[in-house]
């Protein structure tokens, strides 16, 4: 089995349950892990034999792009994009940062972490 981690993806997005989050947006991290069974990959060096890291960025991005009040919500979509166009995929987990979320005080950033 092989575990791919696509981590540190950032994006300016605009999820938030407030009206100005949904204007001028915010930065937002994405780290995400799947499993899958990687043998015939691992022997034919081969793209088409492995899950392409680059496709699943593309899916990570176009879901990021659709405003959502929830990160919660943003992350179920993405692992159901990734799990839908990948069904070698055993497992998957997800971890989405807001960056300075607008919460009445300092905060670095809160997170989500969901898995499949």
């Amino acid at each position: 089995m092989g575990n791919i981690r696509l981590e540190g993806m950032e994006f300016f997005a605009y999820h938030g349950c407030f009206a100005e989050e949904q204007i001028i947006g915010t930065r937002f991290i994405v780290d995400l892990e799947f499993t899958y069974d990687s043998t015939k990959a691992e022997k034919s060096d081969h793209l088409p034999d492995a899950v392409n890291y680059q496709d699943v960025y593309r899916i990570v991005k176009e879901q990021m792009e659709q405003k959502s009040y929830l990160i919660e919500h943003v992350g179920r979509r993405i692992l159901d994009a990734v799990r839908a166009s990948f069904p070698v995929i055993s497992h998957a987990g997800i971890r989405i940062s807001k960056v300075n979320p607008p919460i009445g005080g300092k905060v670095a950033q809160v997170c989500c972490v969901l898995e499949d």
